[in-house]
């Protein structure tokens, strides 16, 4: 079997015998039902093949759809003008890069439908390609934009240079409203939706289908799709591990599975890390390998988010819906980039629940964020976690709580902003760290962090106190009976209270008993 990784052009794929998933029945649907549409989805998750099928359709290459679902839907097969734009092939450090980008694909355009207005803006070109395409080939035009948001994205935290672009792109896509009678379809896609303010505000009759049910599985695989397509890998792939099929797939599905896009949805793997593993027959953080943008840890360091608070956030569609140019909360763009999907929903309210996908991304986004939190280098946070996984397996409670004073004494002042989470981030990311490689669970209220680490053959109970005592934190453990629930397991029972002084920004005492 051959696996497209990389491959983002429909016709390559179909001509040289990949793989394909069978999206073309929600392709036509889209196209026979609708006119304008804007799809948000993380990157790497077929929003590109996506692009390049459409495109193939409507300009009705039918031969590249033999034996496809759209092949008994579709009866014309009407060759349309395309103009299709990719943003993604350029770093916008300047003003100067995004007038070139649009430059580029402009004079593109206009090699074959006329430059009689090449001295014009940019915007008044595309509207010009667009009249001369209409006139030149008779037929209406069709607008694909793939990654429109990619100058957006970055250039976050720039705020007069996202100004100058979200102004540029905003008459850039109205000419889309004002040539409504000269177009056929128009697509945009990208990682994230900018709202209000920004570049939809004069396109108000585009049709957002992120979140709508009818085309939740458009990008992405199904389960039903793994084991339909992907058969045959899955078996190598089991015989590789010494595994049984079905436990091949449940690990599958911890590993890349669990992306929803709407509240009541089945989940879906990430495509780009299914190939990889097929490919490779093995399991890998792919995903992760290809790049995690640094504005998302900007975001969070900027606003002093709370990590815990992250991980499991209740939202509103609205703040789901869309990136605000000049909001303080990252979750809209951390979600829409797929670190975070939809776990839950709350019907009464209207919220929805959020959390790491899966195993890839919450292991890879936290081994990500380590070196932001802990330390300068990358090296010096994998040595301390493999210090602290150490510590724990080995029963040497003592050595653990001296290596976690350390470690606050060694975070860089300037990351310290508001204290409580600055304390709380450090905590979250080395106990999740910890959780890779043991089980650690633990839940924080009003600056509060209960903690039960588990191993093979030990156990921590730990209460965390900010500006109290070891005192008070050892005598919530045991008032509260925080060991009681595994008083018959066996393990090896440690009980630590750990008190974290504001005044020297370290852990002041922490106090080691065992359980009786």
């Amino acid at each position: 079997m051959k696996y497209p990784i990389g491959i983002q052009n429909f016709g390559e794929i179909r001509r040289d015998g990949y793989v394909y998933v069978d999206k073309t029945a929600l392709v036509y649907k889209m196209v026979s039902e609708g006119k304008y549409y804007f799809l948000s989805r993380p990157r790497r998750f077929g929003k590109s093949l996506l692009m390049s099928t459409i495109e193939a359709y409507l300009s009705g290459k039918k031969e590249l759809f033999e034996g496809l679902a759209i092949e008994t839907l579709e009866q014309e097969w009407i060759e349309y003008p395309v103009l299709h734009m990719d943003l993604n092939s350029r770093e916008y450090k300047d003003e100067s890069s995004l007038e070139a980008e649009l430059n580029r694909h402009l004079e593109g355009w206009e090699k074959i439908y006329g430059d009689n207005y090449k001295d014009r803006a940019t915007e008044e070109r595309f509207l010009h390609v667009i009249d001369n395409a209409y006139e030149k080939t008779g037929r209406r035009v069709v607008i694909l934009v793939d990654e429109y948001d990619k100058p957006l994205l970055q250039t976050i935290g720039k705020e007069e240079l996202q100004s100058a672009y979200r102004s540029k792109l905003k008459a850039f896509y109205s000419v889309l409203k004002t040539q409504d009678a000269k177009i056929r379809f128009a697509f945009l896609t990208g990682v994230t939706k900018f709202g209000k303010v920004s570049v939809f505000s004069d396109l108000n009759n585009l049709n957002d289908i992120s979140m709508s049910p009818l085309f939740h599985n458009i990008c992405g695989i199904t389960d039903q799709e793994l084991q339909q397509y992907f058969s045959e890998s899955i078996d190598s792939l089991s015989r590789k591990l010494n595994v049984q099929r079905e436990a091949c797939i449940e690990k599958l599905r911890k590993s890349y599975d669990g992306y929803h896009f709407e509240e009541n949805s089945n989940g879906l793997y990430n495509p780009f890390s299914l190939l990889n593993t097929f490919y490779n027959i093995k399991f890998g953080s792919y995903w992760f390998a290809t790049g995690t943008p640094t504005y998302l840890v900007n975001l969070l360091q900027q606003y002093d988010y709370n990590l815990d608070f992250m991980s499991k956030a209740e939202v509103s569609a609205d703040v789901l819906n869309s990136v605000e140019p000049n909001s303080q909360n990252p979750i809209p763009v951390i979600y829409q980039s797929g670190y975070l999907t939809i776990k839950g929903y709350d019907s009464e309210f209207g919220d929805y629940k959020l959390g790491f996908p899966n195993e890839e991304v919450e292991e890879g986004f936290v081994k990500y964020l380590a070196p932001f939190y802990l330390s300068k280098t990358q090296s010096r946070s994998a040595f301390d976690v493999r210090s602290f996984v150490s510590d724990v397996r080995s029963g040497k409670a003592e050595q653990f709580c001296a290596r976690l004073k350390s470690l606050f004494s060694d975070t860089p002042y300037e990351l310290v902003k508001d204290l409580e989470n600055h304390y709380q981030n450090i905590v979250w990311v080395v106990f999740k760290m910890l959780g890779f490689y043991s089980q650690a669970e633990y839940h924080t209220s009003n600056g509060r962090i209960d903690l039960v680490i588990s191993t093979p053959d030990y156990r921590y109970v730990m209460e965390f106190k900010l500006d109290g005592t070891a005192e008070e934190a050892m005598e919530q453990i045991k008032s509260k009976n925080y060991s009681l629930p595994f008083a018959l397991d066996n393990k090896h029972t440690y009980l630590i209270g750990m008190n974290f002084d504001s005044a020297t920004r370290n852990i002041e005492r922490y106090i080691i008993e065992e359980s009786e």
